[in-house]
């Protein structure tokens, strides 16, 4: 017997509730990101509040704003009532997950929480909940029914909250001029870190590992080459030295399919002229993207002048734990 028709109904029921909350968007979203653009304008931070399982999803949603430049704290309603309430200011802005809006633990924070000046946005599925009636702006995330066959366990209303989180999240970045180089400041480690950080010239293969030849030698000649600098793929370069094509094991084997005197023809014949190449001061995430877009094994590192000074090998970018 087998169990995937269970978890494709799982998935189109939560697709289904993601759809749901889509459809329920409407000016409320805009008024919460105006809030939260004030708030980060002031340099005061998020707090984002929840528990149970809203909590974990709560957490998640704080760690995102974060790593995306927004100043953002997680905080348990029942620590925050036995000390951790220490983390709130005046200006800040929370936002509240609570599916039902009446969560025991969440109302008994609303009192403390209305003794500082901070505005209350609240992801509930319930916009007539005690949480929502005293909500500044309220998120309405109520999904036709959980994935749970019982429909108890919070499941599709979970994931909606955590999408409906991205949603503000990425919508604030964009909103802030958020940019790639701001990106990687935040994430210093990890592959992340690595990509956004690594320039080509740090991680390329130079000297003989990176085989060039002029345009004038035989196929054979080009392969020796090849072989010595273990590469599959080798730079051509015309009488000045510049970059004017490549030659790759691909390019030997279509070739060779139709012509018997291929090793001694001339490389310029049957080079692919105007290679794709990248600058030796590009980031390496630069790279991914074009190994990505072009389905290419090796990409060529050029200077100023388009000299190739170095070879990137895709089989190297999970050894340097860039992919």
């Amino acid at each position: 017997m087998s169990h995937v028709p269970i978890a494709r109904a799982v998935f189109d029921l939560e697709l289904a509730g993601v759809r749901a909350v889509r459809d329920q968007l409407d000016t409320a979203f805009d008024r919460a990101i105006a809030l939260i653009l004030e708030t980060l304008r002031r340099r005061a931070k998020l707090v984002v509040v929840g528990i149970g399982k809203s909590g974990h999803i709560g957490g998640k949603i704080a760690a995102t704003l974060t790593s995306t430049g927004a100043t953002t704290v997680s905080l348990s309603p029942v620590d925050a009532l036995h000390g951790d309430l220490g983390v709130v200011n005046d200006g800040d802005l929370v936002l509240a997950l609570s599916y039902s809006g009446e969560s025991e633990e969440l109302l008994n924070l609303l009192p403390a929480l209305k003794r500082f000046t901070v505005r209350l946005v609240s992801l509930t599925g319930h916009p007539r909940s005690t949480l929502a009636r005293n909500s500044d702006v309220v998120l309405n995330v109520r999904v036709p029914r959980e994935a749970c066959p019982f429909d108890l366990a919070p499941t599709t209303s979970t994931t909606a909250m955590l999408v409906l989180g991205d949603a503000l999240a990425m919508t604030v970045l964009r909103a802030r001029g958020f940019k790639r180089q701001d990106f990687a400041l935040r994430h210093p480690s990890g592959a992340i870190g690595r990509a956004l950080w690594l320039e080509l010239k740090d991680i390329m293969r130079t000297g003989l590992r990176n085989p060039v030849v002029p345009a004038t030698v035989t196929v054979k000649e080009a392969l020796l080459v090849m072989t010595r600098a273990k590469a599959g793929s080798v730079s051509i370069v015309n009488a000045r030295g510049r970059l004017v094509g490549v030659f790759t094991d691909g390019d030997l084997r279509r070739h060779m399919a139709r012509d018997e005197h291929l090793l001694a023809r001339p490389l310029s014949r049957v080079m692919t002229r105007h290679p794709v190449c990248v600058r030796e001061n590009a980031l390496a995430s630069e790279a991914l993207k074009i190994f990505h877009e072009r389905s290419i094994d090796d990409l060529i590192v050029v200077n100023a002048r388009r000299e190739p000074v170095g070879l990137v090998d895709s089989q190297d970018l999970p050894k340097l734990k860039l992919m």
